[in-house]
């Protein structure tokens, strides 16, 4: 049985490796991708808890936040895609589509 705590510092590093990658990267797919990994860091951390207190609640409210998540990834990466289509690059420094 693995204790709890490593659990959540697994999850920490998770969120820290996301956290960087949103910060450190400007390709918009790499940036996605961090996000989705701090996404899954919260649902690690939600069930070590969840595992930590024996209730059910936490495991049930993962598998929602996954059924969310997986359509945001649809929509993410049609996002992504049209934006390529019309400026044939995803860095995110030459994305200005909302500045006037």
């Amino acid at each position: 049985m693995v204790p709890i705590p490593h659990f959540l510092i697994l999850s920490a590093l998770l969120f820290a490796t996301g956290t960087a990658g949103v910060i450190i990267s400007r390709n918009l797919i790499i940036m996605f991708m961090s996000i989705e990994l701090m996404l899954n860091a919260g649902n690690l951390a939600i069930i070590a808890f969840s595992r930590m207190n024996n209730v059910v609640d936490g495991h049930v409210f993962v598998f929602l936040i996954l059924t969310v998540a997986a359509a945001e990834a649809a929509v993410g990466l049609a996002i992504i895609i049209m934006i390529f289509r019309n400026k044939e690059s995803i860095n995110a420094d030459k994305f200005s589509l909302l500045k006037r």
